[in-house]
Formats: C-alpha cells, structure tokens, sequence
C-alpha cells in the first residue's frame, strides 16, 4: 500500500469520522442510542475537526519539516483572523482564545497559555497531517504537530495532540493496532493525564500496554481482546477516562483515550471503529474523526466505506473561510507529494 493511498483513507477516514459523530457531539451513549440505535450513516457534512486538519496540512506543504510555531501564528493572522467579521462559527475554546491572544500581540508560547483551555481535543482533532507526513516515524510527528500545538494550547491539549501525531505515523508505515497504540504513548510522558487514560483505556479492553514484554508472554496480533463493544464495554470506558463533572467534552486526555480505545475495538477497521467511537457521545465528532483518521491511515482509501465516502464533499469554510472548497482528498495528494 503507498503512503498516497494511506494518506488519503487517514483524511478521508477524519473526514467521515467527523461526519458521523457531529449530530451526536455532547450526547451521553444512552441518548445516542435511544435517537439511532447506532449511528453507522453519514446524513450531515462535518465540524470545525475536518477545516482546521486541512488548514494544518496546508501548513506543512508550505514549510515541511522546517515549521515552527511563528510559522503557524503568522498564517494565523493572515489567514484566519482577518475573515473573522463576527463570532468564530464552530471553533473550540482554545482556538477562540488563541485568535483573540493574537490579535493582542502575543506570540507562541503565550497564546496557548493566557486562555484556560490548553488542554482541549482542538489540537489532537487536526493532528493527522503530521503523522501523515511522517510515515514510520512518530517522534518527528510529534515535534512538528507540538509546533502547531504551541500556538493554540499547552500541556495535555499537546499531549493529546503528540499522541495522536504519532500514532497516525505508526499507522502509516502498517503498523498492528496495538503498535499504533504503543507509538501514541511512546511520544507522551507516561505519567501525563493522557497517557495514564490510555492505559486504563486498554485496561478495560482486556489489555495493558506493555504487559506482554515485561511477562515475556505472548500476543494476540491486532487488536484489543475480543469485545464486541456493547453497552458494557461503553459504560466502562467512560467510568475509566470520562470527566463526568465537567460541563464541557473537548478534554484531549478524554477524546484521545477514547479514540484510541475505539480503534482498538475496531480492530483497526474504519467502519467498526468510527461507529464504536462516535456511540461513545461526549466529544463524538473529534473521536470519531481521530479514530476514522488513525483507521484509515492503517487500512487505506479502500478501508473507507464507499458510501461514506461518497458523502464527503469539500468543505465550506463555515468555520475556516480560507479553507472554502478544499476536499481532503486533493489535500491527502498533497501532502504526499511532499514525502
């Protein structure tokens, strides 16, 4: 399989994980599933996750592997802010409060620290670029993706974002479920929020990220252990990562947790892992939209259901303007070209 075909199941699987989980965002599992029983069609277009992953890859066509955060902050204000008229349409907490630290003067890093929510998914749901344009090597996925990161958030909305980097680049070069997982949290400090939700994602699947090299025991190859991620499986992830105090759901430890673990239950598949991800409600287009992503980089276009496929149109700016009109398709083709 080449890096084009994977990189354009990786957008086109965010694209339709995006897609999908947008009419369930904020809903518990037990509404989602009183609504739809299961969500598995795409009948609406997608979020801000889809815009905002297209305007990062236009990023590292431009500068590669030279990008820096001013790289990202300037493109921010030519870009971005000067087609902000009214309110942000659909933008997340930390990208609203980046746009206005901008337009203060404040440079990288401090517009991703004087606003209170650095620890939002708004980085990790655009991550997949830099796996994508890192196949095979998830460390430099993850110094580039915390380039962008810098601008927009800090600690664990970096964190979230470097996991989900470097899992897509381990994606990319074909590696199992489990080896994708193990690349997300071989690029984060394994005593960050993240990490430690990760872990006790996989815990509840049946598995525990290294447990198999410290025993010497054997695997399974793939996936998580055999689960069929029914109501149980669902309730007990969110007893295991989900802040269920918290009024708000674009918590990165929480999404990124999640994605990874629906990942896992879909044994890497697309189909099987969106519609796991995004009946998990909370944050569910970013979920869905990190699961489809890091799906569609191991299993390529093809593994991407021709139907839904078929649903993803280019996307009309209505939270990005400069963005108008791109389909991640030509936006995958470009950023293989540039490997």
């Amino acid at each position: 399989m080449t890096c084009r075909d994977r990189a354009r199941g990786c957008l086109l699987g965010l694209a339709a994980g995006d897609a999908l989980g947008a009419p369930a965002e904020n809903l518990t599992p037990s509404e989602i599933r009183r609504r739809w029983g299961r969500l598995t069609e795409i009948e609406g277009g997608g979020t801000d996750d889809t815009e905002y992953a297209i305007f990062a890859a236009s990023l590292l066509v431009r500068h590669g592997h030279e990008l820096t955060s001013g790289d990202v902050a300037a493109a921010y204000r030519a870009e971005i802010i000067p087609r902000v008229t009214g309110p942000m349409r659909g933008a997340g907490f930390s990208e609203l409060g980046t746009v206005e630290a901008l337009r203060r003067g404040l440079a990288p890093p401090l517009t991703g620290l004087v606003h209170a929510h650095g620890w939002s998914d708004g980085l990790a749901m655009r991550a997949a670029p830099y796996g994508i344009f890192c196949p095979g090597d998830p460390v430099e996925a993850a110094r580039l993706v915390e380039q962008d990161g810098l601008v927009s958030g800090s600690g664990e909305g970096i964190v979230g974002g470097r996991a989900v980097a470097g899992a897509v680049a381990a994606a990319m070069d074909g590696a199992a479920p489990r080896d994708v997982v193990r690349a997300a949290l071989s690029v984060i400090p394994a005593d960050s929020w993240t990490a430690r939700n990760v872990v006790r994602a996989c815990e509840v699947l049946g598995w525990t990220p290294g447990e198999a090299e410290r025993t010497g025991g054997a695997e399974r190859p793939g996936g998580a252990e055999t689960s069929d991620g029914g109501d149980d499986v669902v309730e007990a992830l969110h007893e295991a990562v989900v802040v269920r105090h918290y009024p708000w759901t674009d918590i990165a430890p929480e999404a990124v947790a999640l994605a990874l673990a629906a990942f896992l239950v879909g044994d890497g598949e697309v189909e099987a892992s969106v519609t796991f991800g995004v009946s998990l409600g909370r944050d569910a287009d970013t979920i869905g939209a990190i699961a489809g992503a890091i799906a569609g980089a191991s299993k390529g276009e093809r593994g991407v259901p021709e139907r839904w496929a078929a649903r993803i149109t280019p996307v009309t700016g209505k939270c990005l303007p400069v963005v108008a009109g791109r389909h991640v398709l030509d936006v995958a083709d470009e950023l293989a070209e540039g490997l």
